[in-house]
């Protein structure tokens, strides 16, 4: 028996899993940002403005009239039947458990763990974007699987003409974000069109994280709304949450649709894991459907293009059409990687992310300008120094 005090050798005990996943390099920003003075933050992925009253309103009066313990887990019955209003909406699928269904998820980042523990196994491959967002890669490590990327620059599309020399007999899904975090690029219907039928050809699961579907610019929209793979083909698995769209990250809100037999292995994966989504937050699906967030969409897209007028003159600048980041090439004269510049501008108080952290590649960083408009303006001002050297 150990005596008391004695500490465990836990760095002998954690899995290959555990190790083989570093902690996010933006997380460390955040760290690194404790330790200054009047930071100008430009890291981080969360919207500035408050939650919309009424979304508040909707949780508080859920908490109040004691709506607090477990809901099923594929999600309160209300809360369910309002997703399910919204997908026929916007893609046109009914969600009746036949063909296609939909479960609430904590968070996006939920969903695309339980379908990732859903579908991949030892020996499959996951093809993903080049740039990705963090998760992507962990997905396959989590699962025992391969990560493939799939390199995107210049422009950061993900095109059926990039995706279809990495397909091979052990190709299992592809994951798609539109618009895409870090580069806020979002494809139109003709390029989703010809990804949806590469995927349909080949017998590929085409996973759309649409977590940013609400924060999708005006010169980007298509009859009014976010373009979806969906929209062409009802067996897409269709990812999407509140989070990122009212300011309430922290209440991990996200909801899947797609094919009836997915989900429902995906909810029985739940039931084992996260259990349910926060089930008094779940009221803010409810609530979310009488709430416009079109006047802080207009104003982000003001902030873009604030980024792409002060930064497009001295670099390589390609305009996002939704979400609120922008991944900067750094000029070669410079000679700096992404990881360098972002410890230059880390000495004159300005936090950005290095793009080694989301690529193969470290020749870009990474900004949100979902920041105050006097907080942005002044760190464009210090950027603009820095690439101008």
């Amino acid at each position: 028996m150990p005596e008391n005090g004695t500490d465990l050798d836990f760095n002998g005990m954690a899995s290959d899993r555990a190790r083989a996943i570093d902690a996010s390099g933006i997380r460390r920003m955040f760290e690194l940002a404790a330790g200054l003075e009047d930071p100008i933050n430009l890291t981080i992925g969360q919207p500035d403005f408050p939650v919309p009253q009424a979304i508040k309103d909707a949780v508080v009066n859920a908490v109040e009239s004691d709506a607090n313990g477990y809901t099923v887990t594929q999600g309160g019955p209300d809360a369910l039947e309002s997703v399910k209003r919204q997908v026929e909406k916007n893609i046109g699928w009914s969600c009746d458990g036949t063909r296609t269904d939909a479960m609430l998820t904590s968070g996006t980042s939920g969903g695309l763990m339980l379908a990732a523990l859903a579908l991949l196994q030892a020996g499959d491959e996951l093809i993903i974007p080049d740039p990705w967002f963090v998760l992507y890669p962990k997905l396959a490590t989590f699962t025992g699987a391969k990560a493939v990327p799939c390199d995107t620059y210049p422009d950061f599309k993900l095109t059926a003409e990039r995706v279809a020399p990495l397909i091979t007999e052990r190709t299992k899904a592809l994951i798609l974000a539109s618009p895409g975090n870090p580069t806020g690029v979002v494809l139109d219907s003709r390029e989703l069109g010809r990804l949806v039928e590469l995927c349909r050809d080949r017998g590929i699961l085409l996973i759309s994280d649409e977590i940013y579907d609400e924060f999708t610019y005006q010169d980007a929209l298509e009859d009014g709304l976010c373009p979806s793979a969906a929209r062409l083909w009802d067996q897409v698995l269709l990812i999407r949450g509140l989070g990122k769209t009212y300011g309430c990250t922290g209440w991990r809100l996200g909801y899947a649709a797609g094919p009836a037999g997915l989900i429902q292995e995906m909810t029985k994966l739940q039931q084992f894991t996260y259990v349910c989504a926060p089930s008094m937050a779940q009221a803010a699906f409810e609530a979310s459907d009488n709430v416009s967030m079109q006047g802080h969409v207009d104003d982000y897209q003001q902030r873009r293009d604030l980024v792409v007028q002060e930064l497009g003159a001295l670099t390589d600048v390609v305009v996002p059409g939704g979400a609120f980041y922008a991944f900067i090439a750094l000029p070669e004269s410079l000679g700096m990687t992404g990881t360098q510049f972002a410890e230059k501008a880390l000495q004159r108080r300005v936090l950005v992310v290095p793009g080694a952290i989301f690529s193969e590649r470290d020749t870009h960083f990474r900004i949100s300008y979902a920041v105050t408009p006097e907080k942005l303006a002044e760190g464009l001002g210090i950027l603009r120094e820095l690439l101008s050297q």
